[in-house]
């Protein structure tokens, strides 16, 4: 088997416990959500909605744009000041090393903005990941149930679209990157309780995946 020449990989239930995500991250947010609309009358030249409107779309666990900004911001300043400290899983960040040294091309698409990503993988437990990226793209590229939202990712990074590995514990995701020709994984962590998809290969971490697909690995 040729291995990739490039990795995209998902945050939540793939690098990150999704329990990390859903009960410190968006908690974190929420509570301070109320002071963050007092003092912001807009973002990024777009007016703040309504409170009660961000609430209901943390409740419904919405991807707008607007909403990621804020939740992005606010985990900024709680990253900053020793408030949060982002949990990878103990495979993630050797693998990644390994590949990065190995040649192989490291991108992220998660739904959480750009700015969230590069926080997130900035202040891990294993340190500040972010330099084994060569980018990052968040719901902009479009939406990450759509093919085309993977066709603009691999064209935009030049790199045929065949030699893309994607990572995800999502079986939805992974139907549409490989409708757009990537090649795919599924991580099935038990942590996550994820259940294992009959149309995708699967793997428990990251070593499991290097294995499968002749990435530099132990």
């Amino acid at each position: 088997m040729v291995p990739p020449a490039a990795v995209l990989t998902d945050i939540e239930g793939t690098t990150t416990p999704i329990a990390f995500v859903h009960r410190v991250l968006f908690p974190y947010a929420r509570a301070r959500l109320a002071a963050f609309c007092a003092a912001h009358a807009e973002v990024g030249g777009v007016p703040v909605p309504p409170l009660e409107t961000l609430y209901a779309q943390m409740d419904r666990d919405e991807k707008d744009p607007v909403l990621k900004t804020i939740q992005g911001m606010i985990w900024e300043e709680g990253y900053a000041a020793g408030e949060l400290k982002a949990e990878i899983y103990a495979d993630v960040a050797p693998a990644l090393r390994r590949w990065a040294r190995g040649g192989v091309r490291l991108y992220v698409y998660s739904s959480g903005s750009v700015p969230a990503q590069k926080l997130l993988f900035g202040h891990s437990a294993e340190g500040d990941l972010t330099p084994l990226f060569q980018a990052y793209f968040d719901t902009k590229a479009g939406p990450k149930r759509e093919a085309a939202s993977y066709g603009a990712i691999t064209r935009g990074i030049g790199i045929p679209a065949g030699e893309v590995l994607f990572l995800s514990d999502v079986e939805a995701e992974l139907d549409a990157a490989r409708a757009a020709g990537l090649r795919t994984c599924q991580l099935v962590r038990p942590q996550d309780g994820t259940l294992a998809s009959a149309r995708h290969p699967t793997a428990v971490d990251f070593a499991g995946v290097a294995q499968q697909f002749g990435l530099p690995h132990v």
